[in-house]
């Protein structure tokens, strides 16, 4: 089965050995996404609404990088710094997945630098 590398025209530089998604028979698997900017600067510190509206710009980029759209993700797996940030991030979330959602999963994890509030990671099913 062959994969190819998805990386979207101005996505960050990765901050370990990943790339931002991975296609292969027609599923595109988009990594934890952070809000950074294109030079890997955090976007939106200490407000998890501006952080969420980031991640799902990056997730929505690498999705129509492949070929997809917001509407072909079947699965999110969000992990949140603080789950006192829960209602803030499903008020944004609930934007780009207005109706039908795809199935996912929230739990509270500490994510890779301190300042980041939000991390998502999407499973989409683009055809092949």
């Amino acid at each position: 089965m062959p994969k190819k590398t998805i990386v979207p025209a101005g996505s960050p530089p990765p901050l370990a050995p990943y790339s931002p998604g991975t296609k292969a028979d027609g599923i595109v698997y988009v990594s934890g996404m952070l809000a950074m900017d294109k030079d890997g600067k955090t976007i939106g510190i200490g407000d998890v609404k501006v952080q969420t509206r980031a991640v799902l710009d990056a997730i929505k980029s690498v999705v129509e990088t492949a070929g997809g759209a917001m509407s072909d993700i079947t699965f999110n797996s969000i992990f949140l710094k603080d789950l006192a940030d829960y209602a803030a991030m499903n008020e944004v979330y609930r934007e780009y997945f207005p109706s039908e959602p795809p199935a996912r999963y929230c739990i509270r994890a500490d994510l890779v630098r301190p300042e980041f509030l939000v991390e998502i990671s999407s499973i989409a099913h683009v055809g092949s």
